[in-house]
């Protein structure tokens, strides 16, 4: 008997992976496992964005607000660039979204309006200022005051 997706997806998920490694097939609830498994997708990406939305933040932080650095800022700086890091070797095709306008701007905003909150501050960029590849998720670099 099958368990049903509404009911229990933990349960529906392990039944759905012993079918098919059981080769069955046949019982594979083929639309909802289609859905999960973009929906793996959609997961990845969404911690890249959530990321990158952090590592821009705390760079904003360090040139418009020099005088309070501190090792806690580069350290998440630098641990954002390992975890982004690590998401793009586990899925390389995510490397396309860094060059993407749509999503560096998504990044940006979402940085910039942590920024504003966290700060009271509102004079950032509309744009990202910095090269994504080139400086953002480059170890060591930091923007200038």
């Amino acid at each position: 008997m099958s368990t049903s997706y509404e009911a229990d997806v933990v349960a529906w998920a392990n039944e759905q992976a012993e079918f098919l490694r059981a080769g069955r097939f046949d019982l594979l609830d083929r639309e909802h496992l289609a859905e999960e498994i973009e929906d793996v997708g959609k997961s990845e990406q969404r911690e890249l964005a959530k990321r990158m939305a952090v590592l821009l933040a705390h760079l904003l932080k360090w040139q418009y607000q020099p005088g309070r650095r501190g090792s806690s800022w580069e350290s998440t700086i630098r641990l954002h660039r390992k975890e982004i890091s690590w998401v793009l070797n586990e899925a390389p095709s995510l490397a396309s979204r860094l060059r993407d306008p749509m999503w560096v701007d998504r990044f940006w905003s979402n940085a910039v309006a942590q920024v504003i909150s966290e700060t009271g501050l509102d004079c950032f960029p509309e744009a990202c200022p910095w090269s994504i590849e080139g400086e953002v998720v480059k170890e060591g670099w930091f923007p200038k005051a």
